[in-house]
């Protein structure tokens, strides 16, 4: 094995760890010194920076940060709340698929903190045990952003796998994705719904309506913490090292004891929105309409004459960019949300957070395949090549410790490409792997979660892996890699 090799590797898997020990902005920085090494130290020339997926990401999160501004999150949390109230025996089916819808429409999993006392406020009061219907909306948030146009995830995506040889475009990607994500989010909340103690067999549970702390099931799932949508977007409990899936916010809920319960009232009652935030949340879907309709039809896209190749559609990187760019426009005439408060919208914050870390890792990741692309493809490309899932592995890994689906992308998805798997059967295990967020309890999902459910079923473990969200998160991570593989390789 070349000794370059394997000391450069060294550098490259040293500059991830101690980014995910800095969290946040740290992964990019490291990443950024980890290049700054590999040029300066071992000679190798700078890869291409990843100014495509920044692109992507400024232009998505600067609207959806002018959407929140403008009261669009709440719209779509009310609606999702109204989705979920409407069946709630099904509540361990329908919370996590609505949940999804709105993830992938909104491009971040910030969409489900809001939603958290909804799904355990409906589940309490039909006697359903509240951890089912949590763990289950709050893991599919971790392949959800791979289903979605206009998330970070998919923006690293789309920029590796649309190039020749290999492409794959939006259509191709959702065409997999979204499948694959549906059916293991069925499959995991059909799992899930048999598994644990029902509520009238829990002594935790009865010893807590014995003591009054808790109202028995059907008489009030009593004072769901008072968190209004904007509040709750920002995050729930304490920060974490993701980059994606969590982002910074009030520790009011985390501190706070339960209390007896004094409220009959339904959660979702405490969620109100207004027309300008309605038609700012429109124009924002929109614009993910049109995403998806220029890319599954690509002569709607302005064509220009390309030297060597005639005349060419305009590629996706630029269509997302000027279509969000447009739809923000939009979003100012109708939602007239105050400009000069979109720099303090949590989902501005953790999209800037997520774009300087995929900056520093993808420069990195992208300089050392560069310097070592023909020894990736004989060597370690056979390794892959006869054991696929060493790849799924190797998403999940990472992504469990950066807590970054972007960051996890960009890091393993051009090593896959580069060793010679098939496009459609990395984006099929890619999508899957990126669950490997929540193997460890330290998302502010699953804090907040664990939080809002006063009844103490869902639980952040004490030894790492002995938390409520591990095996519902490895349910669905499996099923949708199997998936998602089967659909990659039949049609892609």
């Amino acid at each position: 094995m070349d000794v370059s090799f394997v000391l450069e590797g060294l550098v490259v898997l040293a500059a991830i760890v101690m980014g995910t020990r800095s969290g946040g902005v740290g992964v990019g920085l490291w990443g950024g010194l980890g290049t700054a090494i590999l040029v300066f130290v071992f000679g190798e020339a700078p890869g291409e920076p990843p100014a495509a997926a920044m692109a992507i990401i400024l232009a998505v999160v600067t609207t959806a940060a002018l959407m929140q501004a403008a009261g669009g999150v709440d719209w779509m949390v009310a609606m999702a709340a109204r989705v979920i109230e409407k069946r709630p025996n099904q509540i361990t089916l329908i919370a996590p698929l609505t949940a999804f819808v709105f993830s992938i429409g909104a491009g971040t999993s910030n969409i489900i903190y809001p939603l958290l006392p909804v799904i355990y406020d409906v589940s309490y009061r039909n006697n359903i045990r509240p951890s089912r219907p949590l763990t289950v909306t709050v893991v599919q948030s971790g392949i959800a952003l791979a289903a979605s146009p206009v998330s970070a995830a998919m923006a690293a995506m789309l920029t590796l796998t649309e190039v020749a040889p290999y492409n794959l475009g939006l259509t191709e990607i959702l065409a997999i994705t979204i499948p694959a994500c549906v059916v293991a989010i069925i499959v995991t909340g059909l799992v899930v719904n048999r598994m644990w103690k029902e509520l009238d067999e829990d002594p935790e549970v009865q010893a807590l309506i014995a003591s009054g702390a808790l109202a028995a099931p059907g008489a009030g799932a009593g004072p769901t913490p008072a968190t209004s949508p904007a509040t709750a977007v920002a995050g729930v409990g304490t920060t974490t090292s993701g980059t994606d899936t969590a982002s910074a916010g009030s520790t009011a809920v985390a501190d706070a004891p339960p209390q007896p319960p004094v409220d009959p009232t339904p959660a979702s009652a405490a969620l109100t929105y207004t027309s300008r935030g309605r038609n700012s949340a429109l124009a924002f879907f929109a614009g993910v309409v049109v995403i998806v309709l220029l890319g599954l039809f690509p002569d709607l896209r302005p064509s220009f004459p390309v030297e060597g190749e005639g005349t060419v559609p305009i590629d996706m990187t630029t269509t997302i960019v000027l279509v969000m760019f447009t739809a923000a426009v939009a979003i100012l005439f109708l939602g007239r949300p105050p400009v000069q408060d979109v720099p303090d919208q949590s989902v501005f914050k953790a999209g800037m957070v997520s774009a300087i870390a995929l900056f520093g890792i993808a420069w990195m990741t992208a300089t050392f395949i560069s310097a070592h692309e023909e020894f990736i493809i004989n060597t370690i490309g056979g390794w892959v090549n006869d054991y696929k899932f060493l790849f799924a592995l190797a998403v999940f890994l990472v992504a469990a410790l950066t807590t970054s689906q972007s960051t996890a992308t960009r890091t393993i998805v051009p090593i896959g490409l580069a060793a010679g798997l098939a496009p459609g059967l990395v984006t099929g295990m890619w999508a899957g792997a990126l669950g490997g967020v929540y193997v460890l309890p330290a998302n502010g999902t699953q804090i907040a979660a664990a939080n809002f459910d006063l009844t103490g079923t869902t639980k952040l473990g004490t030894k790492l892996l002995d938390h409520s969200f591990f095996v519902p998160n490895l349910i669905l991570s499996v099923t949708a890699v199997v998936v998602g593989s089967v659909i990659g390789l039949i049609f892609f």
